[in-house]
């Protein structure tokens, strides 16, 4: 039987832009109810502005942020007509660019805190406060199923939500709270121009690979979504976004020691402008 959306209390991270505002669009007009979280208080107020009385609550917290996330749960509950959570989506996520040599472990550290860290955060303030029919859709990434070059912490933190999000359904398992892995491709959201990089990455050169990265994103965030909420309604345990992510995921399958070499031939773009150049131009 399908998951009736319409009247659920939905808390969503990340969802000031991209993926995130693209779900809260589209589960408002399924008739949820949603608890918006993101950093940027003021972008988070502007997407939210066109969902009107969908919106029971907007929260401008950094999910790396332990001790402001682990009062949310009495926030969002605090209205007497909500019992609980029925949908927890962790979105929240940054990339850094650069090769492993040429990022510093602030950077590295930075995104496994918002990658990771908040999803560990999230579902650890919110597991006790879920329905007994609740879903957990956890936002991992086609480099959560291969590990391309130049992407390490992005790579290891969506490794790591994979994992996580497998373990944690494996222990959910016969309580009825369905737990998804989501795995997008190439969503066209700003995640790859936002991303931190490299300080000896000349600015030049990063500029130029993200632009050839930029190409490789074709899925508009609205289609993304769309998929991401069927895939809660029918509470599949997995859902590969694109092209992309069934062609990687079947590539990390049947040949999960030897595809490095298509992986430096779809992404030689980006490879050539950020492996190669230091800040100055000199070859490293």
């Amino acid at each position: 039987m399908r998951y009736d959306l319409a009247g659920r209390t939905v808390v969503l991270t990340g969802a000031a832009s991209g993926i995130g505002a693209a779900l809260a669009g589209n589960l408002a007009a399924r008739g949820c109810r949603l608890a918006l979280v993101d950093r940027d208080r003021a972008m988070l107020e502007l997407a939210a502005a066109p969902l009107g009385t969908a919106v029971l609550s907007l929260h401008g917290v950094d999910v790396t942020d332990r001790a402001a996330v682990a009062t949310l749960p009495a926030e969002i509950l605090g209205s007497d007509d909500i019992a609980h959570v029925d949908i927890l989506i962790n979105n929240a996520g940054i990339a850094a660019m650069g090769r492993f040599d040429q990022l510093g472990l602030d950077e590295f550290d930075r995104v496994m805190a918002v990658n990771f860290g908040g999803v560990l955060a999230m579902t650890k303030a919110f597991l006790p406060h879920l329905g007994p029919d609740a879903r957990i859709a956890n936002i991992s990434s086609l480099f959560g199923l291969i590990a391309p070059p130049g992407q390490l912490p992005y790579v290891t933190s969506k490794f790591a939500v994979r994992g996580f999000t497998e373990a944690l359904r494996h222990e959910l398992a016969g309580t009825g709270i369905k737990v998804t892995a989501i795995h997008p491709g190439g969503v066209r959201t700003a995640i790859a121009r936002n991303a931190e990089i490299a300080g000896a990455i000349d600015p030049d050169r990063a500029e130029a690979a993200t632009a050839a990265f930029g190409k490789l994103l074709r899925m508009e965030p609205d289609r993304a979504a769309a998929l991401i909420i069927r895939a809660i309604e029918k509470g599949k345990p997995r859902l590969l976004i694109g092209g992309d992510a069934v062609f990687g995921d079947l590539l990390a399958r049947l040949a999960p020691a030897r595809y490095g070499h298509v992986l430096r031939a779809l992404m030689g773009g980006m490879r050539k402008h950020v492996g190669t150049m230091t800040r100055g131009g000199e070859a490293s």
